[in-house]
Parts: structure tokens; sequence; C-alpha cells
């Protein structure tokens, strides 16, 4: 899995690093397919301070992409907000798979 973790308009310290990475190995768990992962993380000069920090991210499996963005005042808690919906995609994702594979599997017999 490549992994690529990028700031805009901050600087994207080890210890930041070390959590984002931490947190998309939960990915891998359900999906051992995941082939290049690319996180952005940015702070926008907005009004609104609750939804200043943004994660978003755009993971390139196997047969697809796909792609979760998330907005908070803390940017732990945007990545954590966009890790959760990662999961659930790749999740459904998966399951997508696996019942197209059960639906051709019967049609051949």
């Amino acid at each position: 899995m490549n992994l690529t973790i990028s700031g805009h308009h901050l600087e994207v310290t080890p210890a930041l690093r070390g959590y984002v990475s931490d947190k998309l190995d939960r990915i891998t768990r359900h999906f051992e397919q995941v082939m290049d992962v690319r996180v952005l993380l940015s702070v926008d000069n907005l009004k609104e301070k609750d939804r200043r920090q943004r994660a978003e991210c755009n993971i390139k499996v196997k047969g697809g992409e796909l792609h979760a963005e998330s907005a908070h005042e803390d940017l732990y808690a945007a990545v954590d907000e966009l890790v959760d919906k990662l999961d659930r995609q790749l999740v459904r994702d998966k399951d997508k798979r696996q019942t197209v594979d059960r639906v051709a599997g019967k049609h051949l017999m």
C-alpha cells in the first residue's frame, strides 16, 4: 500500500503523519487489495471556525477508486471522521463484490 500524506496551508508533522497512518491501517483490515492512498490535510480561511480543518482521501483499490472528505474544528477529529467514512465505503464495496461473485458463480453451474 502506497501512502501519500500532504498538507495545504499546513505543515504535516511526524506526529500527525503517524496518527493518520495508524488510523488508515484499519482500512486494510477489511480490504487487503488497497493499492494507493492519498491524503490531503488542509486549513481553510473560513469565517466558520467549526469547519476550518479539512481532511480528504482518495483510495485506489483493485477495480475502482473511493473518495471521502470531512471537515471539523480539530484536525484529529476530521481524520477520525474521514476514516469512519472510508471504512463504511470499503465494507459496502467489498459486500457488493462478494455478492456479484456469488451470483456469477451460480450462473456458471
